[in-house]
């Protein structure tokens, strides 16, 4: 008995200490929100908050990770050293400078040039882009997508992968585990994709059982393709159908509407160490660089000619380089911001660097869904409205059902971006993302006129009506902000 009298007084001297621990330790090297955030849950509810945290507190790689991306960090670091900060030719802003400087100092990628071959907002065309390059390949294809489903949309894709093998090409494709997993069909893609001659592997695997155990929310999120060192894809597109598998977003009419560019010119070059860092990581194998990076001529930027400048981030990047590129070019407009992101959860110096623009007298225009196909983000979004609407930012909303799901940012008319890279939490610590900058050419105005038909469906929402929101409604709102900060 007494024994079992001294149990609660024991559990109380453990909790406070590890309270205590959490309080001095949790706040390292991390955002005030997300420290908060964290604390709140562990003081509160210590038995979930402490064994989730031990799980997922830690938003960065370790171990055998941590050292690949460390290597192959230096080994671009390497191969890029001999290159100009920017390309011959290319003058650009004090401002805009430093920003590449900051970009090549944290991923080892350095401003090249490039080509702007298109953009494709609709889905049928992308993939019809994707198995038109992948036709015309002679030696390689290199394909890495978040999601990877076999369907009648991708299957001309699938086709085009199989062909190109039967011709004597190599094909890898890279997919990410657990975002491929949930959709139909997956068994039979892979038996189909390995039976077709194609080298696949998952990235980020989760398998227990033979001793491959990857924390779930730390995910790669990179959505690009490279035919023969050449010709370069990158932008939102999973390789999915626009309903994603789904029955009832078809009964509905939902459908995820996506932006992607092509590229060819240095920039693939760029691309492709991109994929051979993540291939090495995934496999273990090396590819050799004087083979699969192909040097190509430098371009003089004006017109479809841009000097671009691919930006990598996620758990292996513990600078943040997506964020910091973000909130540097918002900090320097003067003119103009537009913003499209599908999960808009900004962290503090993103959020003051926008609605400070929109004080300064920059007019920032938000584009997001009216309605978010995942029910935590969505409604975290929301929390950042009435801050960004009081500062003067016009939102715009894409209707419902259709999920927007395009990633892009134009400054002025001077710069921008588009790759995979959500404005949240999660593309900033917890996924691998890829962004392409560009300056100089035809990119930025693309990008703008593909604002222009968004605004043309889009309706614009007032402070008036955020504010006759009902108050249950901003309850919810905030109680995911605080979640979504978890990391």
């Amino acid at each position: 008995m007494t024994w079992l009298a001294a149990l609660p007084s024991a559990w109380i001297v453990l909790e406070t200490g590890l309270k205590l621990y959490a309080v001095g330790t949790v706040p390292e090297n991390r955002r005030p929100a997300s420290s908060s955030a964290w604390l709140l849950l562990i003081l509160f509810l210590p038995l979930v908050g402490f064994p989730l945290y031990w799980l997922i507190g830690s938003p960065w790689v370790r171990g055998r990770r941590h050292e690949v991306q460390a290597r192959t960090n230096q080994l671009l670091a390497e191969v890029n050293a001999p290159l100009p900060q920017l390309p011959d030719g290319v003058t650009v802003s004090d401002g805009l400078a430093s920003v590449v400087t900051m970009n090549r100092r944290l991923t080892a990628l350095p401003c090249v040039t490039g080509r702007d071959e298109g953009l494709y907002g609709d889905t049928d065309d992308y993939f019809a882009a994707l198995a038109g390059a992948i036709g015309a390949a002679r030696e390689h294809v290199h394909i890495e997508f978040y999601i990877v489903a076999r369907d009648d949309a991708t299957e001309p894709v699938f086709q085009a992968m199989f062909e190109a093998v039967r011709r004597g090409v190599q094909v890898r494709l890279l997919l990410d585990h657990l975002g491929s997993r949930k959709y139909p069909g997956r068994t039979q893609m892979q038996e189909a994709l390995t039976a077709g001659g194609v080298q696949w592997h998952h990235m980020m695997p989760i398998d227990p059982l033979r001793g491959r155990w990857r924390r779930p929310d730390l995910r790669n999120h990179r959505k690009l393709m490279v035919v023969d060192g050449t010709v370069g894809f990158i932008g939102s597109h999973n390789l999915i159908g626009a309903a994603y598998g789904s029955a009832a977003n078809e009964k509905i009419g939902r459908r995820w509407k996506d932006l992607s560019m092509r590229v060819t010119g240095d920039v693939v070059t760029s691309l492709q160490s991109v994929f051979l860092t993540d291939w090495f990581t995934e496999t273990g194998e090396l590819l050799d660089r004087t083979t699969y990076l192909i040097d190509q001529p430098d371009l003089l930027p004006g017109d479809r000619d841009n000097a671009l400048q691919l930006v990598p981030s996620g758990p292996g990047f513990p600078t943040e380089p997506n964020l910091r590129m973000f909130t540097a070019l918002v900090s320097q407009a003067t003119e103009k911001i537009s913003i499209t992101s599908p999960y808009f959860v900004p962290d503090e110096s993103l959020l003051a660097a926008i609605t400070s623009a929109a004080y300064r007298g920059v007019r920032v225009e938000l584009f997001v869904g009216e309605q978010a196909d995942q029910f935590l983000v969505g409604h975290a979004q929301r929390s950042y409205y009435r801050a960004l609407l009081t500062a003067g930012v016009v939102i715009h909303l894409y209707p419902t059902p259709t999920v927007l799901h395009g990633k892009y940012l134009t400054v002025d008319d001077a710069v921008g971006v588009i790759g995979s890279s959500n404005m949240d939490f999660r593309s900033f610590g917890l996924t691998y993302e890829i962004m392409l900058m560009g300056f100089g050419g035809s990119m930025v105005a693309r990008l703008q006129a593909n604002d222009d038909e968004y605004r043309a469906v889009c309706r614009e929402l007032t402070l008036e009506e955020w504010d006759a929101q009902p108050w249950h409604a901003r309850y919810i709102d905030n109680v995911c902000r605080l979640t979504a900060a978890l990391m």
